[in-house]
């Protein structure tokens, strides 16, 4: 029977050891030498230049969080792994230890806290409507009867059928398997507007061929904080991650990043998105937090 105590009890502490393993992540880079950074192929905020080279406004902020790694733990040389995500797979990759830092444009909301934890803000966003600019959609009450475009494994369908402006209107949903694929349903005539965060539609809409046949429109759906996101009960990760966040914001880093991505010409194509700072993304830089969007929503 003591054998049998201390057999369960030796197994409880390796059960232990190795889910305490798990969520040190500063342990887990610092043993292999590398850390894996969640990319993606066609975000507003992360996307790819093709032949594995990525880029994008947050993945200029993972690069400078991954040099504040590597000098807090004293490293002379980090190695930086991507692994692209999608909508669908991207919180499991974190929680299951493939991905250490997902740098696309995930919003921090209460349902995914549960799962994995956000670093603070480092940009509000704008959910709104993409059309072709001779359709003669101008917001929500033009959408009856017409044809929807998101992106599988995101929220933006479900906040424009919340939307109060939406009662009564009946519209036919299309799902793209990335924001590209989403942005094409519009691009082709298959739907007629893409609901998606504000800065995924301008991205899209300046790497077009045709860039003056699209605009945005209408109301603002939803406000949604979108962060960086880590795996859940690993204080001391976060706390790097997020000092690493605020150093940037206080010696304008952020505000030149921004500057970089959004108002002057970007690759592949070179254009510009052409999206100024909103009052939303100053104030979270102004109060760094990692608020759920419910929070942003309890305000209005």
């Amino acid at each position: 029977m003591n054998k049998q105590v201390l057999a369960l009890a030796i197994a409880a502490l390796a059960a232990g050891g190795a889910f305490a393993q798990a969520n040190d992540t500063l342990a887990k880079i610092k043993a292999s030498g590398s850390i894996t950074e969640g990319v993606r192929e066609s975000s507003g905020l992360s996307y790819t230049l093709g032949n594995g080279q990525y880029t994008g406004f947050h993945y200029d902020i993972c690069a400078n969080i991954i040099k504040d790694i590597q000098k807090h733990l004293g490293l002379a040389k980090l190695e930086t792994k991507y692994q692209p995500v999608t909508s669908q797979n991207r919180v499991p990759l974190v929680q299951n230890g493939t991905v250490d830092l997902e740098c696309g444009s995930t919003t921090n909301n209460a349902t995914r806290q549960k799962d994995v934890s956000f670093a603070v803000t480092t940009y509000v966003e704008e959910v709104r409507i993409a059309v072709k600019a001779n359709s003669g959609i101008n917001g929500i009450k033009d959408l009856n009867g017409k044809t929807v475009a998101t992106t599988t494994g995101t929220t933006s369908v479900q906040t424009l059928r919340k939307n109060e402006r939406a009662g009564g209107i009946d519209f036919k949903e299309l799902y793209g398997k990335d924001h590209s694929d989403s942005f094409l349903l519009l691009e082709s005539g298959r739907a007629d507007a893409f609901v998606m965060d504000g800065s995924i539609l301008a991205s899209n809409i300046a790497k077009s061929k045709s860039p003056a046949d699209f605009k945005i429109v209408g109301e603002v759906l939803s406000v949604e904080p979108i962060a960086i996101m880590i795996r859940k009960d690993d204080p001391a990760f976060k706390k790097v991650v997020d000092d690493s966040i605020k150093a940037q914001i206080k010696n304008g880093d952020l505000a030149k990043l921004w500057d970089k991505w959004f108002l002057k010409p970007i690759p592949p194509a070179n254009v510009t998105v052409n999206l100024p700072l909103s009052d939303a993304t100053k104030a979270a830089w102004a109060n760094p937090n990692d608020k759920p969007m419910e929070d942003y929503a309890a305000k209005k």
